[in-house]
């Protein structure tokens, strides 16, 4: 009887293999070889799987957003309330999100020369600012939200804070320690509630 293959185990061991690889030691260190056989496979056989390399980076960046999505609790919320859960939940406050934020610097590194991974990349930035609007808008209804300062700046800043924090959480990490993500961010809440 011929063996059953789960073909989606298989890619999904080959983005755990990939993820390890990352977060251990860069993009430098997940070579095609180095996957496949962290992987158990011949180099060839990943193409069963993934086409190329850059197939295998965007899964394993889908995998660390969709971690990073599961920590972001957004049932039922709404305006600051939502802003603030969307905020805090996605800053590099623990191990498994500094390690989805190491794989998330290594596909900005290569979304820099991938017109295909730039354009995967943008796709996300412009999902979460659409958030950031569409939570800001809501506070500001519900009177919650009532500093004068334009909705698309404090867009930039939340999405600078929360890109400052996970570079340095991987670079410097007495410099983006949990506590001071959390000063930052109280401070840039407190400027939200005062005109």
């Amino acid at each position: 009887m011929p063996k059953i293959i789960d073909h989606d185990q298989r890619r999904s061991d080959i983005v755990d293999v990939t993820w390890d690889l990352i977060t251990r030691g860069g993009i430098e260190a997940a070579t095609m070889r180095e996957i496949a056989a962290a992987a158990g496979f011949a180099n060839g056989a990943l193409k069963l799987y993934f086409p190329s390399k850059e197939d295998i980076i965007e899964a394993t960046y889908e995998r660390a957003l969709g971690m990073m999505r599961a920590y972001v609790e957004l049932d039922e919320l709404r305006g600051l309330v939502a802003l603030r859960e969307l905020c805090f939940s996605s800053m590099p406050i623990d191990a498994e999100r500094i390690a989805a934020g190491r794989v998330l610097l290594t596909f900005w590194q290569l979304s820099l020369t991938n017109p295909k991974l730039h354009d995967k990349y943008l796709e996300h930035v412009r999902e979460w600012r659409g958030l950031l609007h569409r939570y800001l808008t809501e506070g500001r209804e519900d009177g919650n939200i009532v500093t004068e300062t334009p909705d698309e700046q404090l867009v930039d800043e939340i999405v600078l804070l929360n890109a400052g924090a996970n570079v340095m959480s991987l670079v410097s990490g007495e410099f983006s320690t949990v506590a001071l993500q959390h000063q930052h961010l109280e401070s840039f809440f407190t400027r939200l509630t005062r005109p």
